[in-house]
């Protein structure tokens, strides 16, 4: 009867921790939109709300974090709940990394709407944030579905954002060496592009906790990355 009521009380504690890593999810999805958007309509006050609400998506990660403490200080899990609770934290940790990339992107939309459009690149750049937001929409739904073919999806799905991502910085370099004008505006949006493509790794590492956490497997080699652009010293 004991450990029957110390398993329903870990449930109801873990219910509460996987309700609060749902709604960090849903913000920062909307924080990767709404940064997009504000940098596509030189929205200064949509790019300042999204600013503000990182505020939440941190707080949000530090009360899982201190909520996953308590459980395992409290409960003494089993090393598969244990899993469970660790996943939580590092998935957690990606979805602020996450919104702090989005918070990033928001706060270059006052600089870059002082600045000459340079094509349709802020557009190009909203397209690469909605496969983001997409890409995180179905991590989430693996992890709450325990959905190991999801979350290989997801991880695949990664390498199209690393192609968009080498299209524009292909492209910027061009936009420069054309006009000494597009140099400060595609430094900028260089940065953007390569924090979405960021975010589309902090995803793929959700997308990886899921398969850690149904199978107790981790990908044995490090992921490929269809990223050209860096140079390995």
């Amino acid at each position: 009867m004991h450990e029957h009521h110390i398993a329903s009380a870990f449930d109801r504690d873990l219910e509460a921790i996987q309700a609060r890593i749902m709604k960090m999810g849903g913000l920062v999805e909307a924080a990767i939109m709404e940064a997009a958007r504000s940098l596509e309509t030189r929205d200064l006050e949509l790019a300042e709300r999204v600013r503000a609400a990182d505020k939440a998506i941190d707080a949000l990660e530090d009360m899982i974090n201190e909520e996953a403490a308590r459980v395992i200080a409290l409960r003494a899990p089993t090393a598969v709940d244990l899993r469970l609770i660790l996943s939580v934290t590092r998935i957690s940790g990606n979805l602020e990394r996450i919104g702090d990339y989005a918070k990033n992107m928001a706060k270059r939309t006052g600089v870059l709407s002082q600045m000459p459009t340079v094509d349709d690149s802020a557009g190009a750049l909203r397209r690469m944030a909605r496969e983001v937001e997409q890409m995180l929409k179905d991590a989430l739904d693996a992890y709450i579905q325990r959905d190991v073919e999801l979350a290989g999806d997801v991880i695949e799905r990664d390498r199209e954002v690393d192609q968009m991502y080498n299209a524009l910085f292909r492209e910027f370099l061009t936009f420069m060496m054309e006009d000494p004008r597009n140099i400060s505006p595609c430094m900028h949006l260089h940065f953007i592009a390569k924090n979405i493509e960021r975010m589309g790794d902090h995803v793929t590492a959700i997308a990886e906790q899921v398969i850690y956490l149904v199978s107790g497997a981790r990908p044995d080699e490090a992921r490929p990355k269809a990223d050209t652009t860096s140079v390995k010293i």
